[in-house]
């Protein structure tokens, strides 16, 4: 007799969350790592990029799941700016501050737009950290589409309107010369709210078919395969948008091939996992600019990503520690009665 093969369980999605932000954060700092593009492994470390859209589905889903127990925008925004604000502004000013050497009134203006959202990002596609005002951008809009979706279904097809929209901000000649400078940010904006589309299934505890499996396996060999070729052999001589569209089923087939992996594993080994997806924050915000641009360059690719890594977990977690005590400051009198004020 043929053993059937196990039902997809959604819910492992939510319940391997913290291994699959680790994962997502480790795939990210090996991309960071510079590696020749003559190496055969260039291809697949260019991958990892595929980390931020993990990371966005991922909060996609963990927005839905908050906005079902309690949605009070005025709780939802307090509570996303108390989780990322104190840790960017820190970071932030010990990137920006040293660099400011005054002059002008509109450097001061530029320094506070950097200070405050990293404005150098909207208006010429500054990089450095750029996944932080990209993500309170998402956030200002999620709890919108959130009640959008919930009031009229129909509406959870948007995400397809937002790939249609990234095709012509790279091809509409008017579209792209007032926003194309922002593509990393729009080819990033559906795999966000195809989060949150997903977020009921999860919360629901919803199954797929087992046999599902194969087709799972198909899609992402097929969106890897092809993602590897274009970054090894046609690297530069293609827009990213469309590779990043090939992000979009690589992601969700991953994840759900990492909860099987996570499954399986030892339990200390999703600990670690789990501890580096715990600090994913301060991990982006730290890894790249504060360690790795002093780790010797004559180091060969896999020593620089691990001596990255042991340098950046006690710092982030530094950071991590030193961010709660001023959320816990801010929560509190955010909790306050009038009365007590």
């Amino acid at each position: 007799m043929v053993k059937r093969i196990p039902d997809i369980e959604l819910s492992n999605i939510s319940r391997f969350r913290g291994e699959l932000m680790g994962a997502a954060m480790l795939f990210i700092m090996l991309f960071h790592v510079d590696l020749a593009r003559s190496d055969a492994f260039f291809g697949l470390r260019r991958m990892g990029n595929i980390g931020v859209d993990m990371f966005l589905f991922l909060s996609g889903i963990g927005l839905w799941f908050s906005w079902a127990k309690n949605p009070s925008v005025k709780r939802f925004y307090f509570r996303r700016f108390v989780r990322i604000y104190p840790a960017w502004l820190i970071i932030a000013a010990l990137f920006y501050l040293p660099k400011f050497h005054g002059g002008s009134a509109w450097s001061w203006i530029d320094l506070f737009g950097e200070l405050g959202f990293n404005w150098e990002f909207w208006l010429r596609d500054e990089l450095n950290f750029w996944y932080i005002p990209a993500i309170m951008m998402l956030y200002l809009f999620a709890p919108p589409y959130m009640e959008l979706i919930r009031r009229h279904p129909i509406y959870r097809w948007l995400p397809v309107v937002m790939v249609m929209w990234c095709i012509l901000v790279q091809w509409v000649t008017p579209i792209n010369h007032a926003v194309g400078h922002l593509e990393i940010f729009w080819s990033r904006v559906p795999i966000f709210f195809i989060g949150i589309n997903m977020g009921e299934m999860v919360r629901r505890k919803q199954t797929v078919d087992g046999q599902g499996i194969w087709m799972i396996f198909l899609m992402f060999v097929m969106a890897l395969a092809s993602s590897v070729f274009l970054e090894q052999e046609k690297h530069g001589l293609f827009p990213l948008f469309i590779e990043r569209m090939l992000y979009i089923p690589l992601t969700v087939t991953a994840i759900l091939i990492l909860n099987r992996v996570f499954r399986r594993l030892p339990a200390k080994v999703n600990g670690c996992f789990r501890f580096v997806g715990g600090l994913s924050l301060e991990c982006y915000l730290i890894h790249q600019h504060f360690v790795l641009a002093y780790i010797p360059k004559t180091l060969s690719y896999w020593p620089t990503f691990l001596l990255c890594l042991v340098i950046t977990l006690p710092l982030a977690w530094v950071l991590q520690k030193v961010t709660q005590v001023i959320q816990n400051v801010v929560e509190k009198r955010f909790q306050r009665t009038p009365t007590e004020k």
